[in-house]
């Protein structure tokens, strides 16, 4: 028995230190963890809606370190890298016992280290902690931090660490940098070529620049072609073509997109990795380029901004704030996208459009245009001359002042700006100003948003939208009434539609519309199709004045060219809605011919003893009404002019609804036949026409 117990005290004693020796290991572990939660730093990225990057923010210490995963890296790439650097790394738990005595053995039996043994959790230690001495033990601190790693993360979780901090020369660290810096590409797909030489370049990354030391970047990148040759991950005919390839003989920057909407993004989220925004980058690409081809034809204070919308889901898919963020001289740090201007003529489609709703006008009613004083207040036109009779398609079309102050006079300032509240866009006023007629001609603010948002209104006429910010602030229908009856709507857009483009301008199938502030401070051009909406303003960001600037000359160029640019024009303006026509001058009922103005500017009192008058349908009309998408009759809208509030409609004598200010209404046929509409107002006057629906 006695014989026996001394292996005994030894196994026990063996037992014991080396539980001490785990427990010690263990503590340490947990007392002194790697710095996975600091590795883990990267830059703040600011995509577009497909994930593309648009602009990306350096790190802290001035690093471009782009977070990378082996899903964001071509699968060639992967299969080179492990094969160069650590063919067994699927097997090790951090160090590969075999290498190591191979380098050991090499290194004893030349005198100079031959081969490395640093697998890539090993590398990935020696990334996110670096010492700047290369002794034994550094040596031994970078395994132990392997093997802390392979504790605790997974295979896959060390490779994207690697991905992410291989260093690339400079302030370029990771894969997806270094792609985009010497390639021009993400690193999703990618050349052998290129594949071969992000493996070679982080082993020695300011010795082998492509830019700088073109022979050392070619034998890394042979080294590692004829390593994966070896291995048979290519083929030698891949290889030859490889080993032919060019080196980028530049470093690219990276991209820099959409740097006001970047930089609000970063401060609403400060600690976000990724931003995804709404914009498309190749729109945002071409319309920013389009802003810097422009800007330098122009004197070197003045900016320009352009925002380009769904008009059916409100998404921005382009901004661009200023023609150069980096340009002093244009203050183009200021986003003007959202800075408060006067909107010039802007605003006189949804003058027009109220006028046409409420059955005030029809395209071809004639408006005067000729001096006026609304009490004290004398409007004049842009070109100081004026037109006499004119229609209000022409009046429109033309941007005459007169008429758009004639019809606001009677549509009311005030019902003006409650309407376009519906689009969720409030004017800003002088201070202590109430609305006034001044509105019709720019004296009010709106930012570009703003009003790329109300003609979103346009283009969308079933539901206005809300634009958002592109980021955060989601875009969206508005749950409100149209901002215009679909009526309305479209024959607005008819007029605008066929406003002539400028001269060397290629046809959009846009209706636009142009403005110019007072003292040449603001020009304006805004349009639509029947998908997108683009508004472009021209300026000084200091509202300093610009002689000669004007939104149909400097302006409405540019919005053409945007549109054609965008590669998102094309969709061809909404067909008329149900009781939407343009009658002639001579199918207009007597009251619609001619809009009475006495010389005050007002709806004369005249006008406004006449009787009741229905303006739409006319007398003996044939209407055809249409099913919406659901399948549902759409309604006969009824306008009537003139008479005295409250009116009261009837069909075939007996009344539809209750009495209503308004002067328009909606009937819901049964079924196809003749009918007698009748609207009969406060003095008991009536009028009555005569048509037929068919089905």
């Amino acid at each position: 028995m006695i014989r026996y117990r001394k292996p005994l005290i030894v196994f026990a004693a063996g037992i014991a230190v080396t539980g001490l020796s785990l427990f010690a290991l263990d503590w340490a572990d947990k007392r002194f963890p790697p710095p996975i939660a600091a590795a883990r730093t990267v830059s703040t990225e600011i995509l577009d809606r497909d994930g593309q990057l648009l602009r990306a923010f350096a790190t802290r210490e001035g690093l471009w370190r782009l977070k990378t995963t082996a899903d964001d890296v071509d699968p060639a790439l992967i299969r080179m890298l492990v094969a160069y650097e650590d063919r067994r790394f699927d097997q090790h738990a951090g160090v590969d016992v075999l290498a190591l005595g191979r380098a050991a053995w090499q290194f004893a039996t030349n005198g100079r280290i031959v081969s490395g043994a640093s697998t890539l959790s090993m590398q990935v230690a020696r990334l996110i902690e670096p010492r700047r001495e290369r002794s034994l033990t550094a040596k031994l601190i970078q395994i132990a931090r392997a093997l802390q790693l392979e504790r605790r993360l997974s295979k896959s979780d060390i490779l994207d660490l690697y991905l992410t901090h291989a260093p690339y020369g400079g302030n370029l660290e990771g894969v997806r940098a270094a792609s985009l810096a010497w390639f021009g590409k993400e690193p999703k797909r990618l050349t052998t070529a290129e594949a071969a030489l992000l493996v070679a370049l982080p082993q020695l990354p300011e010795k082998r620049r492509p830019d700088r030391f073109a022979d050392n970047a070619l034998q890394a990148r042979k080294r590692v072609l004829e390593r994966a040759e070896e291995a048979k991950i290519i083929e030698p005919s891949e290889v030859t073509f490889a080993l032919n390839a060019d080196l980028p003989r530049a470093r690219r920057q990276l991209p820099a997109l959409a740097p006001h909407l970047a930089e609000a993004a970063r401060r609403a989220d400060p600690t976000a990795e990724r931003h995804q925004t709404t914009l498309l980058r190749p729109v945002q690409e071409k319309l920013e380029t389009l802003a810097a081809e422009t800007a330098r034809k122009l004197d070197p204070k003045v900016s320009l901004a352009l925002i380009m919308a769904d008009a059916t889901t409100g998404e921005i898919v382009a901004e661009v704030g200023a023609a150069d963020y980096f340009d002093a001289s244009r203050s183009g740090w200021i986003d003007m996208t959202r800075a408060e201007r006067s909107p010039g003529s802007t605003l006189k489609p949804f003058i027009y459009g109220l006028a046409f709703e409420l059955g005030l006008v029809a395209q071809e009613t004639i408006v005067e245009d000729r001096p006026a004083d609304f009490f004290g207040y004398r409007p004049k036109n842009f070109d100081m001359h004026y037109q006499g009779d004119v229609s209000i398609r022409e009046a429109l079309q033309l941007s005459l002042n007169v008429p758009a102050v004639r019809l606001l006079d009677s549509v009311g300032p005030s019902r003006l700006m409650v309407r376009l509240r519906r689009a969720d866009v409030s004017l800003k006023l002088p201070p202590n100003e109430v609305p006034g007629l001044a509105i019709a001609l720019g004296g009010a603010g709106v930012t570009l948003k703003g009003l790329v948002q109300l003609y979103a209104g346009l283009a969308n006429r079933e539901q206005p939208v809300r634009l958002g910010d592109g980021v955060r602030d989601k875009p969206g229908l508005i749950d409100d009434q149209p901002l215009l009856e679909p009526t309305a709507a479209w024959t607005v857009a008819d007029i605008l539609g066929a406003v002539q483009p400028p001269a060397g301008s290629p046809p959009a199938g846009i209706a636009y519309k142009t403005g110019t502030s007072y003292g040449y401070r603001d020009a304006w051009s805004v349009g639509y199709d029947g998908r997108y909406v683009l508004g472009v303003w021209i300026g000084r960001p200091d509202n300093a004045a610009v002689p000669g600037i004007s939104g149909y000359k400097t302006a409405a160029p540019v919005l053409f060219s945007a549109f054609a640019k965008s590669g998102l024009a094309g969709t061809a303006l909404p067909r008329a809605p149900a009781g939407a026509t343009h009658l002639g001058a001579n199918d207009l009922p007597v009251g619609l011919r001619r809009f009475s103005i006495n010389p005050n500017g007002l709806v004369s009192a005249s006008a406004r003893e006449k009787p009741p008058q229905i303006v739409y349908p006319p007398e003996g009309a044939q209407l055809e009404l249409g099913r919406d998408a659901a399948g549902t009759p759409l309604p006969l809208v009824m306008k009537m002019q003139a008479g005295r509030a409250p009116f009261r409609w009837l069909v075939d004598g007996k009344p539809m609804t209750d009495s209503t200010r308004r002067r328009s209404g909606e009937w819901h046929p049964l079924g196809q036949g003749q009918a007698t509409l009748t609207v009969v107002d406060a003095d008991g006057r009536a009028a009555s026409v005569n048509v037929f629906i068919r089905e």
